[in-house]
């Protein structure tokens, strides 16, 4: 917990939260001078942690209800929990006023406890904490059910495709999005839609949409399994997409035979469970790298609108990694070629295949 308290750049916020506070801390033993804060991210949203008498802690979460709709959260929390999985448990909501206590779980994310290992022990960390991530997502996966959450269709799918054109090449690059140029990408986009929507006989299921390391929370010796956060997007779609999240993240990469070992590692258990995964692991696999493709590009394009609409340009330093991402799965399939050599332009690399438009 850092020793400063929150500031609130808006005094009427302000005093809503301090009189919202001090009305729910007899009931659920709040220190409310203890008001720290947690985290933020790259929505509106932002996180404080409190103490409580008992010596323990919650977590309050700040959400203007004119920019965040806290209801899918509370939602999805409930289907967690249900699932079996360690999700934070919603205490008490003012759902007008944007503000939610919730059960706390802990301080360490995935992210920061295999940062923190020495390089003799960090693969090995990794891998107990990976397999531990695999078997959560299969929980949360066997659990799906249709029409509960909203479909990751095509017209999702390509919202998020316009994401990269819109701000990453023609806003943050620079680069006009002409008639030829969108003409070759909406072929492209075509591909990769057709491939996620319909490859493993179009298998559905429960779908986090940012199941990553740091939004995985480790927990104290003797508590229940990794932590589950940041699911308020959760929708019902391919069942390639979290593994892909997992495995390809933002901010760690890992060696192909890391990524190899746990995503075979999946399939397997997933395949136990009876999740449709499919019995060739090499068609699976072929489905995970072009689902995969679409959050990378997915990612390059809200980094860039991070940058220039709200003003939070640090995400930005992460999207080398995504081209990389990219460009390993473009070289990769001989369809994705043209894609590469659109990459390498945007980046202003040259290509070291073949390829061309």
């Amino acid at each position: 917990m850092t020793e400063s308290p929150p500031v609130w750049p808006d005094a009427t916020r302000a005093g809503a939260f301090s009189a919202w506070l001090q009305a729910h801390a007899p009931d659920h033993g709040l220190l409310p001078d203890t008001v720290r804060p947690a985290s933020a991210d790259a929505s509106f949203r932002r996180y404080f942690r409190v103490l409580t008498a008992g010596g323990g802690s919650c977590i309050i979460m700040d959400a203007p209800p004119a920019q965040e709709d806290c209801a899918p959260f509370v939602k999805v929390a409930e289907l967690m929990a249900d699932a079996g999985l360690n999700a934070p448990r919603v205490l008490a909501w003012d759902r007008a006023q944007g503000f939610m206590l919730l059960s706390d779980l802990g301080a360490r994310t995935m992210l920061e406890v295999i940062e923190q290992q020495p390089d003799a022990k960090r693969t090995e960390r990794a891998y107990t904490l990976y397999r531990e991530a695999v078997d959560a997502l299969v929980t949360w996966q066997r659990a799906s059910r249709p029409d509960v959450l909203p479909p990751y269709d095509d017209a999702l799918l390509s919202r998020e495709l316009a994401l990269f054109p819109d701000w990453y090449v023609e806003k943050h690059r620079g680069i006009p999005i002409d008639g030829a140029l969108r003409g070759k990408l909406d072929g492209l986009f075509a591909q990769i839609k057709d491939s996620n929507l319909n490859s493993l006989g179009g298998a559905r299921v429960y779908v986090h949409r940012d199941f990553m390391p740091r939004n995985l929370m480790v927990p104290e010796s003797g508590e229940p399994g990794l932590g589950v956060l940041d699911f308020q997007d959760a929708v019902y779609g391919p069942i390639s997409y979290d593994i892909a999240s997992l495995l390809r993240d933002a901010f760690i990469s890992w060696p192909e035979d890391f990524v190899l070992e746990i995503t075979v590692r999946y399939w397997e258990q997933a395949r136990k469970a009876g999740l449709p995964v499919g019995d060739d692991f090499g068609e699976f696999y072929r489905a995970v790298e072009w689902m995969g493709l679409q959050r990378h590009l997915k990612i390059l394009g809200i980094f860039a609108r991070l940058t220039l609409r709200d003003g939070k340009p640090k995400y930005l330093a992460d999207t080398p990694r995504f081209i990389t991402y990219a460009r390993s799965t473009c070289a990769r399939y001989r369809a994705l070629g043209p894609l590469m050599v659109l990459l390498d332009e945007i980046e202003g690399n040259e290509t070291r295949v073949g390829y061309t438009f």
